[in-house]
C-alpha cells in the first residue's frame, strides 16, 4: 500500500479510481452471453456452466431433496446466527413500510398515492470467492416483507453440482420461491429475459463481479429494473489519531478479501496511524488465508494523509464509498457532513462485518462511486408507488380553466377539450 501525503486536490481522482474497469472487449463478452442466453435457453446456460464452472448440470432447479439435504448439513450454531441476523434485517425493514397518502388538493381533487409490491424479482447470489448466503438474507426478507409475489434464486453451483448448503438453507428459511444452480452474466440474462425453465422477473437484485454488473446494465438498457450498479466492493474509513491501528487494518483486509478487485481507502490527519498501517495490516496478514488474493486487492489501495477533516470529508464525498466508516473522535460531527455514501458505520466498535451480516440494515449497496445518485437496497426496492386522483363535477370546475390555459399553451388543444367537453366549454 501507498502513503499518499497532502495530494493536491488535481491528484484526488487518480487515487480514487476504481481498479475495476470493464473495457469494450468485456462488454462485447457480456452481450454474446446474453444474446446466447436468449437464443437458446437452458441449453446455453449448461453450457457456461460447462465451461464457466467445469460442472455438467442435469437439472438447472434445486430440487426439494437438494434442500431438505442442505438444512441438515448446516450446523445449528449457523442456524441459530442465520436466525438472528434475518431477524434484526426484517425489524429494521418492516420498519421502512410507509402508510398510503391520500390528499385533497383542491375541493372535489383527491390524490393518493398507494404502495405496490413488485410481483416477481429475482435476486442474484455471488458464490465464486465465497458463499453468500448473507446476501439472500438482505435480499429476499424484504422481498417477502414487501409483499413481491414471486421471488426466484440464481446462484452458481459448485464442481459437484451443488449449491453450498448454507445458501440453499437461507433461501428456504426466507421463502424464495425456486433456486437455480446457475452464475454470473448468464443468469442475469436468464432471469432478464427467461428460458424454459427460468422465469423472467420484472426486476433483478444482487451484487457481483465486474461480469455481473456489466451484465445487468446492459439488460437494464434493454428495459430490465435492477436494483443498482454494484460491482466490486470498497471501503473508505476516515479516522484521525484516536483510531486503534488494529481496527483499521482489520477493516482493510475484511474488505480485501472480498475479490482482488475490491478497495481499501483510509483517510487520516494522523501522520502515525499512516505510518502504522502498512506494518500492523502485514503482520495480521500473515495469520489469515487467501493472502494472494489480499494482496492483489491491497495493491491498489491507498493510505491518504489530509491537513483537516473538511478535508477528508470532502475527498470522502468525492468518492462516494460503499462503506464508509468514521474512526473518529467526533464521528457524530463527521457523520452529519456525510452526502455521498451506501452505508456508513460510526465509532471504533463498528466494523463493517456488523452490517455485512447482522445489525440489520441492508449490505446490497452502490459502488464505483454510484452512490452519489443510488441508495441501497431497502423496501422501498421492492416497492412500486402508485398514484391515482378522483375528481368530482366540482373539483374539475375548479381546476378545469388552469388545464385548458396550460394546454392551450403548450398547443396540445386534445389535452384542453378533454377538459372543455367536462365543464361545458367546448
Amino acid at each position: 500500500m501507498d502513503v499518499v501525503r497532502f495530494p493536491n486536490r488535481n491528484e484526488w481522482p487518480a487515487l480514487m479510481q476504481r481498479a475495476a474497469v470493464v473495457d469494450d472487449g468485456a462488454k462485447a463478452v457480456v452481450a454474446g452471453i446474453i444474446a446466447q442466453v436468449r437464443q437458446q435457453g437452458d441449453e446455453a446456460l449448461r453450457d457456461f456452466a460447462r465451461r464457466f464452472d467445469h460442472v455438467e448440470l442435469a437439472q438447472l432447479a434445486v430440487s426439494p431433496q437438494e434442500f431438505d439435504e442442505a438444512a441438515l448439513l448446516v450446523s445449528d450454531e449457523l442456524k441459530s446466527s442465520i436466525a438472528m441476523a434475518k431477524q434484526n434485517i426484517e425489524k429494521f425493514h418492516a420498519a421502512q413500510r410507509m402508510e398510503d397518502i391520500t390528499v385533497e388538493t383542491v375541493p372535489g381533487v383527491t390524490c393518493t398515492q398507494r404502495a405496490v409490491a413488485i410481483p416477481s424479482v429475482g435476486l442474484y447470489i455471488p458464490g465464486g470467492n465465497s458463499p453468500l448466503f448473507s446476501t439472500v438474507l438482505m435480499l429476499a426478507v424484504p422481498a417477502k416483507l414487501a409483499g413481491c409475489g414471486k421471488v426466484v434464486m440464481c446462484t452458481p453451483a459448485g464442481k459437484d453440482g451443488k449449491v453450498h448448503p448454507a445458501i440453499l438453507y437461507a433461501a428456504q428459511l426466507c421463502g424464495v420461491d425456486a433456486v437455480y444452480k446457475i452464475g454470473g452474466a448468464q443468469a442475469v440474462a436468464a432471469m432478464a429475459y427467461g428460458t424454459e425453465t427460468v422465469p423472467r422477473v420484472y426486476k433483478i437484485f444482487g451484487p457481483g463481479n465486474r461480469w455481473v454488473m456489466e451484465a445487468k446494465m446492459q439488460v437494464n438498457t434493454a428495459g430490465v429494473a435492477i436494483d443498482m450498479p454494484a460491482g466490486p466492493s470498497e471501503v473508505m474509513i476516515v479516522a484521525d489519531g484516536s483510531a486503534c491501528a488494529t481496527h483499521v487494518a482489520s477493516d482493510f483486509l475484511s474488505q480485501a478479501e472480498h475479490g482482488p478487485d475490491s478497495q481499501s481507502i483510509l483517510l487520516t490527519t494522523s501522520s502515525e496511524l499512516a505510518e502504522q498501517l502498512p506494518v500492523v495490516t502485514e503482520q495480521l496478514l500473515s495469520m489469515l488465508p487467501r493472502r494472494e488474493m489480499m494482496e492483489r486487492s491491497l495493491s491498489h489501495s491507498h493510505i491518504v494523509l489530509l491537513h483537516d477533516d473538511d478535508e477528508m470529508m470532502e475527498f470522502a464525498n468525492a468518492y462516494a464509498p460503499e462503506h464508509l466508516i468514521i474512526n473518529h473522535s467526533e464521528c457524530n460531527k463527521l457523520a452529519a457532513m456525510v452526502v455521498n455514501a451506501g452505508s456508513v458505520f460510526l465509532g471504533p466498535y463498528s466494523p463493517e462485518s456488523a452490517g455485512d451480516y447482522a445489525s440489520g440494515t441492508n449490505h446490497t449497496l452502490p459502488t464505483s462511486g454510484y452512490a452519489t445518485a443510488y441508495s441501497g437496497v431497502n423496501l422501498d426496492s421492492f416497492i412500486k408507488k402508485i398514484t391515482f386522483q378522483r375528481l368530482t363535477q366540482e373539483g374539475i370546475q375548479t381546476i378545469g380553466p388552469v388545464v385548458m390555459a396550460m394546454a392551450e399553451a403548450e398547443d396540445l388543444m386534445a389535452h384542453r377539450l378533454a377538459v372543455a367537453v367536462r365543464v361545458g366549454k367546448e
